[in-house]
């Protein structure tokens, strides 16, 4: 990084025309009160220093005071140019130099450094950039949603995967906005938040609004993963929106806090049914166990051996069925179902209670019991609500528990998306060829242990 530009000092006291006599040194060097003085030729360039030090010798031998500064000025002074760092300023000033000019291109004056006179960088520009992980839900999905533990609790079980939702954010100069998402492939533009009129951008300015920042901004976002793919992505955008503005706060953010803003964007300002987990997952990253009740709702981050997260990845599969779902409307459904059913009641308590299950044999490494009671939770699961599942999906369920996988699930809230199956030993290239063949998109799982990941860059 370059030196500063500004520094607060009256060039005219440390620079004169080389021409001039020792004794106008003297009173210019009395004045600065700095021991020196830059001297310079008809073109105002610096050509030499001359120092007290330089007089004083001069003047033992000599008592000439009106002799010309050029001769005896030290033509062969150090300076530096103005891209110099601090480090190579800070080595000559440790070399015992006192002074140090800094001269533009063309070796004129443009500030004067010292031990003392040699401030921070002044605040510089920047961007911030960030990126936010989908999750995978193993269990307890729709025991996160408030109407169902607000009275009974909920408990749920994920993790998040490499696959990514990125953000960049800049300040602007005025209060107008730019955003541009790669997503939607759209671009927005406006002289403020309020008159975007572009709503496939509702969620986005819907968690903005909420932020209320004080100035303009440019925003660039884009996924690694397909709209509707079932792997909370809404949540994954909107939190990688939060990491950027919460780069510029200085009272910044928790984890819990980012969740919830995000939460409050989407499901109140916006009024998309759901639950919680999405929110948590994304932010925090890593194996989570989370609990919701009616006073708290609290992350406890998992501590799986290693081994068994290699294990997991190289049992499991994530399989694209090529279908978008809208969560929305089947969590709507959903919620009326809760309300209505009994039969609905005792299957989320059953799958509450495999849940409980599932942590303990992802804590202990039996991964194949892990594998079949997310089989037994995607049984209850599909029986919640309509649209959770059609012929087609229950098809590619079937086709994969007979070709070597023993367990798995539709992921987030049903419809289309993502399929996450377990996979016996020496069966899951095979299954992913013939999955391949039937024309879906499949891909190995890596594990994301991050979360929410912020950071600064300067221009």
């Amino acid at each position: 990084m370059s030196l500063i530009k500004e520094v607060n000092l009256n060039l005219n006291l440390y620079q004169l025309p080389s021409t001039s006599s020792i004794q106008k040194a003297m009173l210019l060097i009395d004045e600065n009160k700095s021991g020196f003085v830059c001297l310079l030729d008809n073109l105002q360039k610096v050509i030499g220093i001359l120092t007290d030090g330089d007089i004083r010798r001069y003047l033992i031998k000599n008592a000439n005071v009106n002799v010309q500064c050029e001769s005896i000025m030290n033509a062969q002074f150090v300076w530096v140019s103005e891209e110099a760092s601090r480090e190579q300023v800070l080595k000559l000033l440790d070399h015992k130099i006192h002074i140090i000019p800094v001269l533009s291109v063309d070796k004129k004056l443009v500030r004067i450094i010292s031990k003392d006179v040699f401030p921070l960088n002044l605040e510089q520009p920047f961007y911030a950039r960030s990126k936010s992980p989908v999750r995978i839900s193993f269990g307890g999905g729709g025991t996160d949603m408030t109407r169902y533990f607000m009275e009974n609790g909920g408990a749920v079980l994920n993790a998040t995967v490499r696959m990514y939702s990125h953000a960049t954010l800049r300040k602007r100069d005025d209060m107008s906005i730019k955003i541009y998402s790669h997503d939607l492939d759209k671009v927005v533009e406006a002289p403020s938040l309020d008159q975007v009129q572009d709503k496939s951008f509702s969620l986005i300015v819907s968690l903005i609004k909420l932020i209320k920042p004080d100035f303009g901004f440019e925003l660039e976002i884009g996924s690694d993963f397909p709209v509707g793919s079932g792997l909370g992505g809404s949540a994954v955008v909107m939190s990688a929106i939060a990491g950027c503005f919460n780069q510029f706060r200085v009272d910044t953010w928790d984890n819990y806090e980012i969740a919830e803003i995000c939460f409050q964007a989407e499901r109140l300002h916006l009024g998309v049914a759901g639950g919680w987990q999405d929110q948590y997952a994304t932010v925090f990253g890593g194996h989570n166990f989370m609990e919701f009740n009616h006073d708290n709702n609290v992350v406890h981050p998992l501590r799986v051996k290693d081994d068994v997260i290699k294990e997991l990845e190289e049992t499991l599969i994530l399989c694209y069925t090529g279908k978008l779902h809208h969560s929305g409307n089947i969590q709507t459904q959903f919620q009326k179902q809760i309300q209505s059913s009994d039969d609905v009641q005792k299957l989320i308590a059953i799958n509450k209670d495999l849940t409980y299950q599932m942590k303990t044999h992802l804590l202990k490494g039996k991964i194949k019991e892990l594998g079949q009671a997310v089989h037994q939770s995607w049984i209850c699961k599909r029986q919640f609500s309509a649209g959770i599942t059609d012929h087609e999906l229950d098809a590619i369920y079937s086709f994969a528990m007979d070709h070597g996988s023993y367990g798995g699930k539709l992921l987030g809230a049903g419809g289309g998306g993502y399929f996450l199956f377990f996979v016996e030993p020496f069966k899951k290239y095979q299954l992913i060829k013939q999955l391949t063949q039937k024309g879906y998109v499949c891909s190995n799982v890596n594990f994301d242990d991050q979360g929410l990941q912020a950071w600064k860059v300067r221009f």
